[in-house]
């Protein structure tokens, strides 16, 4: 699958990730990577029991979707796209967030760029998932690089 273009992976095939998925892969390849072994089967017959695609644009897409965790270490690019749910007291649950930083981290090498496209508060990024990665990965902010884009 892999062409001569970098490997961006996707992690999180929601309302969110799955169409950024689709519209990088026009320049990159991509792996859709989701823990959700049910979604996986769905988009590898090119499905997408959400309809926010169709199946025509899943087939031109050309997306490697996985649960294997270990694809990731295939990407120079990490794209975080999971869920961030409030509590019934308006509270952020990150439980999804720190899951996906904790595997993140157990996959990426040097020079990987893991970029946080979930709704999260100012500071999560630097002091809740940075810690996790360095930790997991052990390699250090600087030997990777570190960002957020805000959907």
């Amino acid at each position: 699958m892999y062409e001569n273009k970098e490997i961006l992976c996707i992690m999180g095939l929601g309302y969110v990730g799955l169409p950024l998925a689709v519209e990088f892969s026009k320049h990159y390849n991509i792996i859709g990577f989701d823990i959700n072994q049910e979604r996986i089967a769905e988009l590898q017959t090119n499905q997408d029991k959400t309809k926010t695609l169709s199946p025509e644009e899943l087939i031109q897409a050309n997306i490697k979707f996985t649960t294997d965790p270990k694809e990731i270490q295939n990407a120079q690019y990490v794209i975080i796209a999971v869920p961030t749910p409030i509590d019934s007291a308006k509270h952020p649950d990150l439980t999804y967030l720190k899951k996906a930083s904790e595997l993140v981290g157990r996959n990426i090498k040097e020079n990987t760029v893991v970029i946080y496209e979930s709704t999260v508060y100012p500071g999560v990024t630097e002091n809740i998932c940075l810690p996790i990665l360095e930790k997991e990965s052990g390699i250090k902010l600087g030997q990777f690089g570190l960002g957020y884009s805000p959907e």
